[in-house]
């Protein structure tokens, strides 16, 4: 099926869905009671391309899940998904004003749109790690590339260090309080370097909560019965899927990206003969034993990268806390090991935290465009 949005890991996909179609000649989805097989033959395709996506991003190692380019090619996932199944709305749009296939899909957009308040929360989230990234910056051009390393150079790299860890504490905090991240945002509005905040009208309220967000988006996902999928000819099982995807998606930045009021509370109950559904489940346990790690509890992002940050900026703290004047050989060499892997964390964030917005834009205004399309196709169907 050939769709509008062909993401970075696309071109990978037709390779493990080879594997896995081989591994299982029956249709991908059956109902619930295993009596009703999907006979359409673009939902059976639309099975088999969600399941080859989630089967390429589950096979990363705990090392990439989680990373800037991980959650990229989840957001790519997601694009390619959303276009497919707007094309299968369009191709039956016949069907879309009827009962119930009227009820799912009015619910469907309903849901996306929650999401579109998840998109400006990690939008801003995104704009914070690049504050951090900004302080990183300082130190390393305090203490790379000296000849020499001076108490001045010193100085000025534990100032910005300390800054670094007080403002990630704070985000810790307001991560589960939001009192504290409506006074901590009054701070960081003041502050000269968020001066020029892009797109301030993408802000979510002060009293948004992303973990109510999620709920809210997880309301009423119900597998469907099997007369809804004989009425719907399969496509029921199309939207279900869809929304599925969707609130996997959502969690999963939320989980990852800094934002108000996080929380990974919500459940994903996928039957098992959904095949699709059964990596979501294993991708929503691995990223909640990360979260149970005892140097991950209480983070304000999953994200490797802000573990990066915090690990690098604690470990060069420590060594500068140690030094005394003047700097022996043997612990300045220590110090440029420290500022090399400062280094590979920053040059990490400076490469992926633009096009990673970027891409929330485009999962933000696709959500808008698919929405008013599917509203076409199902006022053209009651026609």
């Amino acid at each position: 099926m050939r769709t509008g949005y062909q993401g970075s890991s696309s071109p990978s996909f037709s390779n493990f869905g080879r594997s896995i179609l081989s591994m299982k000649r029956d249709p991908v989805v059956h109902s619930v009671d295993h009596e009703t097989p999907i006979q359409d033959t673009e939902v059976v395709a639309f099975q088999r391309q969600v399941t080859e996506r989630f089967h390429d991003l589950s096979s990363v190692d705990s090392h990439e899940l989680l990373s800037v380019s991980w959650i990229s090619k989840l957001l790519d996932v997601f694009l390619c998904c959303q276009e497919e199944f707007k094309a299968i709305l369009f191709n039956n749009k016949c069907l879309l004003s009827k009962q119930p296939m009227d009820k799912l899909v009015a619910d469907y957009f309903e849901r996306s749109v929650k999401g579109l308040d998840v998109c400006n929360a990690i939008r801003d989230g995104i704009e914070q790690i690049r504050q951090w990234q900004k302080q990183l910056e300082i130190v390393l051009c305090a203490l790379d590339n000296q000849k020499s390393l001076g108490e001045g150079q010193i100085r000025r790299a534990k100032k910005t260090l300390t800054d670094l860890a007080i403002g990630m504490l704070d985000e810790k905090e307001s991560s589960t309080n939001l009192a504290q991240r409506n006074r901590s945002f009054g701070r960081y509005q003041k502050h000269k370097s968020l001066q020029h905040f892009r797109s301030l009208s993408w802000s979510v309220s002060r009293s948004w909560s992303a973990s109510k967000q999620l709920q809210a988006i997880g309301n009423n996902i119900v597998v469907p019965k099997a007369n809804e999928i004989i009425a719907t000819n399969g496509l029921a099982v199309a939207v279900y899927t869809m929304s599925c995807v969707f609130l996997f998606v959502m969690w999963a930045l939320v989980a990852s990206i800094p934002c108000q009021d996080r929380g990974l509370q919500s459940h994903f109950n996928i039957p098992k003969t959904y095949i699709w559904g059964g990596l979501i489940l294993s991708l929503h346990d691995r990223i909640l034993d990360e979260a149970k790690k005892r140097e991950r509890r209480n983070t304000c992002g999953l994200l490797k990268e802000i573990h990066g940050i915090e690990i690098s900026s604690r470990y060069m703290n420590e060594l500068i806390d140690s030094i005394q004047f003047p700097i022996g050989e043997h612990k300045e060499e220590e110090i440029r090991t420290r500022v090399d892997e400062l280094r590979i964390v920053y040059e990490g964030l400076k490469n992926g935290l633009d096009p990673l917005e970027k891409q929330v834009r485009e999962v933000f205004h696709r959500i808008i465009k698919s929405r008013t399309a599917g509203l076409d196709s199902i006022a053209k169907g009651s026609d």
